[in-house]
């Protein structure tokens, strides 16, 4: 009997080691894969950036080297360096540059791009190792793909390899110095060289001075002093315009006033300040800047965050500066290293802002509102400002560190319809996502959108052609009951311009403030509500990319009065393509329909008063009069509209499970699995537990 209880043991005990050994199988599998995919994403955009550059005609790409470019294809050495006033590096950056002389035009293109793209590699690959510690297994093996591949996103590096600019190798410089070699007197020589490509850079000396190393601050000083005279004694004639005439640098390249430059001196002339006001608070601010920034930088680095500590004092080298162009604002994307937030849900806040605002351009981060457009003007420089004087990075002694507060995840209900399969593919959360970082993403979102939408046309005739179609099928139908509608509301004054102002106007409100109602009021019906109209209006741009539809307005023959747009001219042969504002032919499905349905349905099922329900449906009804009556739409149009409504919450159902939640502290181990229609046996309730406890712990290690 002992013998056989002891042989059962073993039996078990082996069974477990091999579930264990063969899951731990599993996940190094999925890490390996991961892995080799994000590097293949790495040279995937590394080939894309090449190609991008070199497609580029002579004279659009590599435009500061080839200011150089005489007669014969090849880079000048003589003259000066800043006659065509667009080169602006150093005297000493264009001695450096000097022997490139001899090289053709196309051969310096492909040599210049190839080495610009191994620095960002050695940049990443930096970075990657000066994460400050503990790091997790799976942050070291995907942090350098990871910060490769940002980098290669980011517009700084972007534009430094369109320019053909220097501008990656100083960064490249002060981490190595800052971050890899151990010798102070090697660190200044690097920094000193890297002040030498790019003077602000020189306040990574004060950075090393005010950490303990002095004399790599003495050394950095003296290189820059030192090669900064070299270059005086090479290039007297165009060290004196860079130093003296253009004060640094300042009067090169373009308007300093203009959006390129995202300096603090270049906001204040952007804002009407000139002249020696302009100089006055300019001088104030960068102080103030200088000695708040660095002073962050030492603690940081004092707390062992040397990156973090490099990327601050990088963007107070961006503020401060006089001219600070978007190739030298990498130091901002460094940023996103910093922690913020006690909360874990918190943690992606910062790194979200500042990967979206280092890869998308203002114009996309915020609408074209008068009000926003100082924000949007100088949204890379705030972002420096931030990081350098007001972001409160957590230091490695704080608690939340490396245990933030976890995330309250619902556990969802069982499945009401146990014929659709549920995948769950992510968890729904109690609390309301943070405000900021939801903003961007609908933003974003919005953006993306509104691009996609202008690009999916195939043009006039073929969007006349499915018109022709869509017609006829309503014809056949029985249900083209446009044409008389339209001449109905046209020809009574009070119901054309109502529709024309319901048209115009509540198409955006109405759904944004639904979802103001329910981010405020039911934060966990909010996330629901939102995943829904946002996979209808994906699936949306589907439908405007496989068929372009004209809508009844744009229909010669057909006798449609436009009552929004007035009076058409259909014997311009362009008419209604592609314009800047809105792609014409995206009336299938209709979206004006599908959205007014989303907050019919919303009101619907949340609204909580009986009497407030039936309201909801109203605004369905106005809607669809109002596409139909002013002839921006087939009826046919608004059914698309539902459709894509429909598949919306389907797919949101599918992934999430249903809409009803049940909070985590209020339910048992014992509540059954989504999608299992009963109760779980006791194994079951076992595994939901492990999972729970597995769930919390890995919250809180995130």
């Amino acid at each position: 009997m002992c013998q056989e209880r002891w042989e059962g043991r073993r039996s078990v005990t082996h069974a477990e080691h091999g579930v264990h050994g063969s899951v731990a199988t599993d996940a190094e599998t999925r890490t390996g894969t991961a892995r080799i995919v994000l590097w293949l994403v790495v040279a995937a955009l590394a080939v894309r950036q090449m190609t991008v550059v070199l497609r580029q005609p002579p004279g659009e790409r590599l435009t500061d080297l080839e200011t150089w470019i005489g007669e014969n294809g090849v880079l000048r050495v003589k003259g000066s360096l800043y006659d065509p006033d667009r080169f602006t590096g150093t005297p000493f950056a264009g001695l450096v540059l000097k022997p490139l002389g001899a090289s053709a035009e196309e051969a310096l293109g492909i040599a210049w791009t190839s080495v610009s793209l191994l620095l960002v590699v050695a940049l990443g690959l930096v970075a990657a190792r000066a994460l400050p510690s503990p790091v997790g297994r799976r942050t070291a093996l995907f942090a350098a793909p990871a910060a490769i591949t940002l980098l290669m996103l980011s517009l700084p590096v972007r534009n430094a390899l369109h320019l053909g600019q220097t501008s990656i190798l100083p960064v490249l410089l002060v981490l190595v110095g800052c971050l890899t070699v151990r010798d102070h007197r090697a660190q200044g020589v690097l920094v000193g060289i890297a002040a030498a490509l790019q003077p602000p850079v020189l306040l990574f000396a004060v950075l090393l001075w005010l950490t303990g190393r002095r004399r790599a601050a003495l050394t950095g000083g003296a290189t820059f002093v030192a090669l900064t005279a070299v270059a005086w004694a090479a290039l007297p004639h165009d060290s004196w315009t860079y130093w003296i005439h253009h004060v640094a640098g300042a009067g090169l390249g373009e308007r300093p006033d203009g959006l390129a430059n995202q300096s603090l001196h270049g906001a204040l002339l952007r804002l009407g300040l000139e002249g020696p006001l302009e100089i006055t608070v300019l001088l104030v601010l960068a102080v103030a800047v200088a000695v708040l920034g660095l002073r962050r930088a030492a603690r940081y680095a004092r707390d062992g965050q040397l990156l973090l500590a490099v990327s601050v004092t990088g963007c107070v080298a961006v503020v401060v500066s006089p001219t600070a162009w978007q190739h030298q604002l990498l130091w901002v994307l460094l940023a996103v290293v910093g922690r913020v937030g006690k909360r874990a849900s918190d943690r992606l806040v910062w790194p979200a802002v500042v990967v979206l605002v280092l890869t998308l351009p203002g114009t996309m981060l915020l609408p074209n509102i008068g009000a926003l457009h100082p924000v949007r003007d100088n949204v890379l420089l705030l972002t420096a400002l931030a990081a350098a004087c007001a972001v409160p990075f957590l230091p490695r002694t704080s608690p939340y560190w490396s245990a933030p507060v976890p995330t309250d995840y619902a556990r969802p209900v069982p499945a009401r319809w146990s014929r659709v399969p549920l995948l769950p593919f992510w968890r729904r959360v109690l609390t309301r996502p943070n405000l900021l970082l939801e903003l961007l993403l609908i933003r974003v979102v919005y953006s993306a959108y509104a691009k996609v939408r202008l690009a999916a046309t195939a043009g006039r005739p073929t969007a006349e052609k499915h018109g022709r179609q869509v017609h006829s099928i309503e014809q056949w139908l029985h249900i083209d009951v446009e044409h008389w509608f339209n001449h109905k509301v046209a020809g009574i004054g009070w119901m054309r311009d109502f529709f024309d102002y319901y048209y115009s106007t509540f198409h955006f409100i109405i759904p944004l403030t639904i979802l103001g109602v329910l981010y405020v009021r039911r934060p966990a019906d909010y996330r629901w509500a939102r995943s829904t109209i946002g996979f209808a209006t994906l699936l949306a741009l589907v439908g405007f990319w496989l068929y372009p539809l004209a809508p009844p307005r744009l229909m010669p023959g057909l006798g449609f009065i436009d009552t929004v747009h007035g009076v058409q001219d259909f014997s311009k042969p362009d008419y209604g393509t592609l314009t800047s504002v809105t792609n014409q032919y995206a009336a299938m499905p209709s979206l004006h329909f599908g959205w007014s349905l989303w907050c019919g349905l919303m009101i619907l099922i949340l609204a909580p008063k009986v009497w407030m329900k039936p309201l909801g449906l109203l605004h369905p009804f106005f809607t669809i009069c109002a596409i139909v009556g002013t002839g921006n739409h087939w009826i046919l149009d608004a059914a698309g509209g539902a459709l894509v409504v429909s598949l919306g919450f389907l797919l949101t159902y599918a992934l999430a499970g249903p809409r009803r939640l049940r909070s985590p502290d209020r339910d048992s181990d014992r509540e059954p699995v989504a999608g299992s229609g009963g109760r779980p046996s006791a194994d079951d309730a076992r595994t939901l537990a492990g999972r729970g406890t597995a769930a919390t712990t890995g919250a809180a290690r995130e």
